[in-house]
């Protein structure tokens, strides 16, 4: 393959991992909670400096042409989607920065998605997981079927007919580099060790959910954008096969 030939074919690659995510985030324009991951391309070193080669031979020419494009690593945007009322007392959404916590209290996962249903011991609990929504403490929180409705002020502090039961466990991570998505609106460390938690500052909204983060237009725009790149690139590709095969068929033929 000739050098040409494969700086286009890294753009049209890059373009097309590019354009995935975005039709992913338009996926997922009506899913409660999503964060949309951000799309990129970055430069690539050429060889020699790529795998640290400097001891061999060659072109400075060609060099400085580069090796092309990389899709850069994924970032997560975190921008606040907006708050919808829903009127259901177990839908919680957070207005400002945190997640809730849920899951395994020694290695819980973090989520936007404040969908809430109440399991046979009394447990709250996601309702597209089913994993328990943890307190201050830690600890999963129950409440009693029959007890009567539930309130949940701002602060996260749950009650029950007057009667404080729990808080709710609102947290952040000092880095938000350090998060992926691991499915179904949750996120955990990307390295697969356990959270450092620190407290947020976010208000709880009840009867209330956040709506996905993605901008539709935007989103549209980017997928575009991404097509035309990955057209233009492909469209190089095709143009340098041609002049390679006239010079093959043609000054070939001469020698």
């Amino acid at each position: 393959m000739s050098y040409g030939m494969q700086i286009s074919a890294t753009g049209a690659w890059a373009a097309i991992s590019r354009q995935d995510a975005l039709t992913s985030n338009l996926a997922n324009l009506n899913t409660v909670g999503f964060k949309p991951m951000l799309a990129g391309a970055m430069h690539r070193d050429p060889v020699r400096q790529e795998d640290g080669l400097q001891h061999w031979p060659s072109d400075a020419l060609l060099e400085r042409l580069g090796g092309g494009v990389l899709t850069a690593p994924a970032m997560i945007d975190f921008t606040q989607g907006a708050i919808e009322v829903t009127g259901s007392p177990l839908d919680l959404a957070i207005q400002g920065e945190g997640f809730f916590v849920v899951g395994n209290p020694d290695d819980p996962s973090l989520t936007r998605d404040g969908r809430l249903a109440m399991a046979q011991d009394g447990a709250l609990v996601m309702a597209t997981t089913g994993l328990p929504l943890l307190d201050e403490a830690g600890q999963p929180i129950r409440i009693d079927p029959a007890g009567g409705s539930i309130s949940v002020g701002s602060d996260g502090t749950i009650a029950q007919n007057g009667v404080v039961l729990a808080r709710l466990w609102l947290a952040d991570v000092p880095d938000r580099d350090v998060l992926k998505k691991v499915g179904q609106g949750l996120f955990a460390d990307r390295n697969d060790a356990p959270l450092t938690l620190i407290a947020a500052n976010g208000m709880v909204r009840q009867e209330s959910v956040e709506s996905s983060a993605v901008n539709e237009i935007d989103a549209l725009l980017q997928i575009q954008n991404a097509s035309r790149a990955a057209q233009s690139n492909f469209g190089m590709v095709d143009m340098q096969n041609r002049m390679l095969d006239r010079l093959v068929n043609t000054f070939g033929r001469m020698a």
